[in-house]
Parts: structure tokens; sequence; C-alpha cells
């Protein structure tokens, strides 16, 4: 991993605060990405977060955009999102060309951070999380035309390369050959989940809607108020995904009637019918078979391919989600198919 130029980001420092004193900067544990962060003391007391982005001007791995002469997807995404209102960090200064950004500090509170501290709130900060999802798939329904977000999805071909990531690295990485007819049960149910998913209606999607990626700032009047941040990889996809992402998280558990009274919210948010209503649960369960395998695959392939072993603890709980949601769809062979295919895999 590249050294970051810290000399780069002291410049910006000083541009920001006007002032020439010396770069005081705390590197802070990183993610699942190449991204590393810095909290930096400001000379007037206060304090900014530095965001370094090592590959810039590398395509994304999974979806292939040409960002030539554009701006990050970052500052786009976050600039399309702060015009609709919804809450993300402000920005302090650029330096793109050297790979940093200097953001708005919102402290240590991740929603996984702060249930910690106050497990009492959780349903009422999941409330707001689905709330606030609603709210931002009707107003960002309609996107500008040049926005980086309508370029990028989850068609067909992203759906399968994900599911075949599951494949690749949680079972065979791991050591786990599947046989000629397994390999033909979980094709099939590849290209079921990624043909049925990709015909959906597709809208705004974060992609990483989970309680990593949501602050909570807390106002004097102790109301809770999430901040997005990762939102930089925005696509379009199915209604169902970001949902996913947060009921169905690899870092928290819930139970099943947790999740419906949420789904249920969610459906009463958007106004949707009671049919309708009950295929946002059948879609989610769907999509979560989807996401869940990719998840383990990536899980394993950051420690094998970015010695970071932090999110193989969540590999084995990651695959039971996906077997769960397979248990209630039982009205498609592939699904069955693939969930005996799981249970002699894994049981």
């Amino acid at each position: 991993m590249p050294t970051p130029p810290l000399d780069a980001l002291e410049s910006l420092v000083h541009r920001v605060s006007q002032s020439s004193c010396g770069l005081q900067a705390t590197e802070m544990p990183g993610g699942a990405s190449t991204r590393r962060y810095y909290r930096v003391e400001m000379p007037n007391g206060s304090s900014a977060i530095a965001m370094y982005v090592p590959e810039v001007g590398k395509p994304d791995e999974f979806v292939k955009v040409d960002e030539s002469g554009r701006r990050w997807p970052f500052l786009e995404v976050r600039e399309l999102m702060a015009s609709r209102d919804i809450s993300v960090p402000r920005v302090l200064g650029e330096a793109c060309d050297q790979g940093f950004l200097l953001l708005e500090d919102l402290g240590d509170d991740t929603l996984a951070n702060y249930l910690l501290r106050r497990p009492e709130r959780k349903t009422n900060v999941y409330q707001i999380a689905v709330r606030d999802l609603a709210r931002a798939q009707r107003v960002l329904q309609d996107l500008p035309a040049e926005s980086i977000v309508r370029e990028r999805a989850f068609d067909e071909e992203l759906l399968a390369w994900e599911v075949d990531h599951f494949r690749e690295w949680a079972l065979e990485a791991r050591g786990i050959q599947l046989t000629a007819p397994q390999r033909q049960v979980f094709d099939s149910a590849r290209e079921w989940l990624a043909s049925t998913v990709s015909a959906w209606p597709r809208g705004f999607v974060h992609r990483d809607y989970q309680s990593r990626n949501l602050m909570v700032r807390q106002h004097d009047n102790n109301e809770e108020e999430l901040v997005w941040i990762d939102f930089q990889d925005a696509l379009l996809g199915p209604r169902v995904y970001d949902l996913v992402a947060l009921l169905n998280d690899s870092y928290q558990s819930f139970d099943r009637a947790f999740v419906e009274a949420r789904l249920d919210e969610y459906a009463t948010h958007l106004g949707l019918s009671e049919a309708d209503s009950a295929r946002v649960v059948r879609e989610f369960d769907i999509v979560t078979v989807q996401r869940k395998l990719k998840d383990a695959g990536r899980f394993v392939f950051i420690d094998r391919e970015k010695n970071n072993p932090n999110f193989l603890p969540f590999v084995e709980s990651t695959i039971e989600k996906a077997r769960l949601s397979l248990s209630r769809v039982t009205d498609e062979k592939a699904l069955l198919d693939l969930g005996e295919l799981l249970a002699e895999l894994f049981d």
C-alpha cells in the first residue's frame, strides 16, 4: 500500500486554516477498502478528517466507468445527496490530485459504535435509518442526466460476478471444491439470482448502507440524526438492496420480528399497498441471498489479497444469513437446490 504524501495533507490543512502550524494527524482504524483516514488537529482547536484515496484514477474493480475528466465519485455523489437534503459530511478542502479530501469530523459514533454504548436506542435509530432511506429513495428518483450514479448499475453481469466471488473465495480459496453436479446447482442459482434481481425496477442505491457507514450525531435536545458516509460507489439497483445491507448487516444480529417491523415501516413511509409490501419482503429475502454470499466471499478475499483478517469472524454468520433467507423462498427450485447445497457444505 503506498505511503500517503503527508506533506500534501499538511499543505491542504495550511490552505484551509490559513495557518502554517505543523501537521498534527493521527491515523484512524481502516475498513475494507484501501482508503486511509486521519484525524487532523486544526490550528483553531477543532478537528477534521482527512481521507486519503491511493488509487486516484484507478477504475472501480466491480463497475467499469470512465471517471477521467470528472470529479471524484465521492464528491459528485456527496453534492447530489446534499442538494436533496440528505445528511452527509461537509467538505472542508480538496487536494484530489494528491489523493486527499478534508472532511467534517463527525466523531467516532458510527451506528455500530453508538449501539455498543446505547443498546436501548436500537429500535429508535433503526427506525430513523429506514425512514431516511425511504425518503432518500423518493428524493433521488430523478437523477441529473450526467450523474455517475446513472452510469453504474446492478446489472446481470455484476450480480452474477458477485455470486461467483463467493464460490471463488468463500469456497474454493478455503479448500471447498464443488463436484460437477454441485457446480451445476450453484451456477443455476447464480443465473437465477442475477437475471431475476437485474430485471426489477432500479433506483438510487448507496450500496453499503449499514451500521459502519452511518454516523450518529446527537443534537442538544438528544435527538439523533444519521449522517451517511462511504457513498462513493452509489449506483442504480433494486429498492431493497440498501434495506438488506441495513437489516441483514453482517456486523449486527436482529431477530426476524425486528426485521419485518422495519420492512413494514419502510412500506408505510413509501405508501405501498399490501400486495407491494409483501413483494418487498420477498425481494428482501432474495437479495439477501445474493448480497450475503458476496459478502462472505469478500471477507475472505480481503484477508487473502489485502492481508486484512478483521472480517474473517463474520464469514460463517454471513453465510447463515443467506441460508435463513433461502429457507423462506420455497417456491423457486434454483434457490431450494442452493439451500440444500449449502447444507451439504456447511452442516
